[in-house]
């Protein structure tokens, strides 16, 4: 995260001057991305953000973030429409609206340009996720080689999210002891977003799987270490 940050704030970043002009603008965004946003995932995108809304300012002649205004931050908005998505750009406008707000309470600026631009609308009806169905789901676990651990591996994978309809993030989270035994039955251990933890009895076929792989690769007793592990090379 260190590093990340500070290529952010690099003399040699594609980042124009605006938001690094002022001392007290630039230390200010470097403790916003340091300690307000914490997940990595969001923090790349609010810079990918934060470095289009520079060019864009960039473009328009803008140099200090005192001459922002609400009608640039629209401009930007309907300008990003034209070549990105709309949950990409109510993304990026979110990230602009934070990070503002933390020039504000910052006393960097007296007022925040983003809150008042409205955001394009989206409302998702239906999930662009397919759904196996369940001779799909068969036919895809019988295809699989489990001639090999690799192949064990893969099924048992492919079968949690199958039979837990699991994220695949909390699938590669889970450690050897997330798969346990309780009153004669198996069970998983999910770790969802936010560090919640969500725990579910298993279907006997997902047992035979987790079990057989388990086995297979030696690991039942390393229970703090990932349960879904890759392979090197060709060795297995």
């Amino acid at each position: 995260a260190v590093s990340e940050i500070a290529s952010l704030l690099a003399p040699s970043t594609s980042l124009p001057s605006i938001f690094t002009a002022r001392p007290e603008a630039r230390t200010r965004m470097r403790d916003f991305f340091s300690s307000h946003i914490r997940n990595p995932n969001t923090r790349r995108a609010y810079r990918e953000a934060v470095r289009q809304f520079s060019k864009f300012c960039a473009e328009e002649g803008i140099v200090d973030l005192a001459q922002v205004e609400s009608v640039h931050v629209a401009a930007f908005v309907k300008a990003q429409l034209l070549q990105n998505s709309q949950p990409t750009v109510k993304q990026r406008l979110t990230a602009l609206r934070m990070l503002f707000d933390w020039m504000v309470v910052g006393q960097v600026l007296p007022i925040n340009p983003a809150h008042g631009v409205r955001g394009p609308k989206h409302a998702l009806q239906r999930g662009k996720t397919p759904v196996l169905q369940a001779d799909e789901a068969r036919a895809l676990l019988d295809a699989i080689d489990t001639t090999s651990l690799p192949g064990l591996r893969d099924r048992a994978l492919i079968g949690l999210m199958v039979y837990t309809f699991s994220r695949v993030g909390a699938a590669v989270a889970m450690k050897v002891e997330d798969y346990f035994v309780q009153g004669r039955r198996g069970w998983v251990r999910l770790h969802e977003k936010s560090g919640k933890e969500h725990a579910m009895p298993t279907h006997h076929n997902l047992d035979r799987y987790l079990e057989e792989y388990i086995r297979a690769a030696g690991i039942a007793e390393a229970l703090k270490r990932a349960l879904f592990r890759t392979t090197r090379g060709r060795s297995g």
